[in-house]
């Protein structure tokens, strides 16, 4: 398989740049096989990292991820599952994505998290689940076991698509973040139907991964995420959008001005600072920020936990004492 075609399709500067669906998918494929030598991997990964993916670079990358997936089976009922992703990790402000994690749970919805170990220099949000008492899994029958005894598991992307893995740990190598980040945040972790919640920190991609969901029919919430996390800034919340069989619902407007009486949260970021105002938060001895309690509300609509997206405001103001959410 010769690499020249796909590197220089990929690098052209002429503003038609782009990969078809199935160049795409026999590309991502083959770079997830581990059939790339290293030299055409590394120009390939910096030519996409130049410039947004293509809408049919998603769907062919996302193709060939999709048959190389290890998956588990969702829990039994008519919640589904919900999915985060966790690649970012806190830089200037506490990752609350944990925070949100134990929320959905303790209203019985089942989450699972996948992403890293290593916040390569972040607060990854492993490091705060640790210390939440929630131990990664160590591959997929422990992963199924936590979900189906706790409802609730963080996996590592290596335990479920380890050629994804191998090409995440590159970005210590080159340096930079490649489409194989892009393509993690977009993982479906089960056989049957889940509701991701899907984030971007710039409008451009945000726009990208709206044509995504539209064209795959996924069931998924979107949103801009927080330092590269899957949750609502907890200052000034994003707009909030429901995806599912090709149609899409805005539940929440993003607030264009920053609210006056903002609750304080953890004055350090560490994981186990983080921590620790997260088990106040959850004992109610301080404040749930109210966009996390809108992008809750959210999570319990797009899972099918209420029929409408009122009955979850209202069960999670009451549930988070957020009466001002309702």
């Amino acid at each position: 398989m010769s690499f020249a075609h796909y590197i220089k399709e990929i690098g052209r500067v002429d503003g038609e740049s782009g990969l078809s669906e199935e160049d795409a998918r026999r590309l991502f494929g083959a770079i997830l096989d581990g059939g790339v030598p290293e030299l055409e991997l590394g120009a390939i990964l910096l030519a996409l990292h130049m410039k947004p993916e293509s809408h049919s670079e998603l769907l062919g990358f996302h193709a060939a991820l999709d048959e190389r997936m290890f998956r588990l089976r969702a829990p039994e009922g008519t919640i589904v599952p919900v999915v985060f992703p966790s690649y970012g990790g806190a830089r200037d402000q506490p990752n609350l994505l944990p925070l949100l994690v134990l929320l959905l749970r303790r209203l019985s919805v089942p989450v699972l998290v996948h992403g890293a170990l290593g916040g390569s220099g972040r607060i990854a949000s492993a490091y705060i689940f640790r210390e939440l008492g929630i131990m990664p899994c160590g591959n997929l029958t422990q992963a199924q076991e936590a979900m189906d005894n706790d409802g609730i598991a963080f996996v590592p992307t290596a335990v479920l698509a380890p050629g994804l893995a191998e090409v995440l740990r590159l970005r210590g190598r080159l340096g930079v973040r490649s489409s194989a980040h892009s393509m993690a945040r977009l993982i479906e972790p089960f056989e049957s139907a889940s509701l991701r919640v899907v984030s971007a920190s710039h409008s451009p991609y945000l726009e990208e991964l709206r044509e995504f969901l539209l064209a795959t029919g996924a069931r998924a919430l979107l949103l801009r995420g927080t330092e590269g996390e899957a949750f609502a800034d907890p200052v000034r919340r994003p707009q909030l959008s429901f995806f599912n069989d090709g149609q899409t619902r805005v539940l929440f407007e993003a607030q264009l001005r920053v609210p006056k009486d903002i609750p304080a949260l953890s004055a350090g970021i560490d994981a186990v600072s983080t921590a620790a105002w997260i088990r106040r938060a959850l004992a109610g001895e301080v404040p749930i920020p109210i966009p996390l309690v809108n992008q809750l509300a959210c999570c319990l609509f797009g899972a099918g936990y209420t029929v409408d997206i009122a009955q979850a405001k209202a069960i999670v103001a009451i549930e988070t004492g957020s009466l001002a959410a309702a």
